[in-house]
């Protein structure tokens, strides 16, 4: 991509969906000797979905909730993404995402300046967005929404609080293998 595209700087993202509702995720809690936890339970199957891009080499995030997933929700998603992070003819962004059928539909509109990579099958330790959700369920743990749109009011404050924490994010998807910056390469090539 650097080489394509000399006078741009390239910017390297990941992208990952995430499925939240009324069912509640339950998790373990410390409590003191002979008390027990409690967690109010009433399964109810409304879902959204979390949509995390994430930028591993600075910490940057940007977050979206979607009713559902389908090629056209993620078009548009696709669209929203490149206009925040500024994609143009003097920024190209390398997106890397899983395989999943409504990211590599042929229907799928791609925004210009926005250039997929897809990861191998089955290799989810692969995504940094992966690492993303133990922050972003944290305020849903053992607790019960009156109704979806509360749920969406917690999950993008929590969403919003995460943003400003690039650091932390960095921390969390920072792999040892993802590169720290796109490097353009000076000269001929040497064989």
């Amino acid at each position: 991509m650097a080489e394509a595209f000399p006078a741009a700087q390239v910017e390297l993202w990941a992208t990952d969906e995430h499925r939240i509702g009324l069912k509640p995720i339950l998790k373990r809690v410390w409590t003191l000797p002979g008390q027990r936890p409690l967690a109010p339970v009433e399964p109810r199957y409304e879902w959204r979905y979390l949509v995390a891009f994430a930028q591993p080499s600075s910490g940057r995030t940007l977050w979206q909730l979607a009713t559902g997933v389908s090629t056209e929700i993620f078009a548009v998603e696709l669209a929203a993404f490149a206009q925040a992070v500024g994609a143009g003819p003097r920024k190209q962004i390398i997106l890397v995402l899983d395989g999943a059928g409504w990211h590599t539909s042929l229907d799928l509109c791609v925004p210009e300046h926005v250039h997929l990579l897809f990861l191998p099958a089955h290799s989810p330790e692969l995504q940094p967005c992966e690492h993303l959700w133990q922050f972003s369920d944290a305020p849903l743990l053992n607790r019960h929404f009156r109704d979806i749109d509360e749920l969406e009011e917690v999950q993008m404050a929590r969403c919003a609080e995460l943003q400003r924490q690039p650091a932390r994010m960095r921390s969390a998807t920072l792999f040892p293998w993802w590169p720290q910056r796109i490097r353009k390469r000076q000269g001929p090539r040497r064989t």
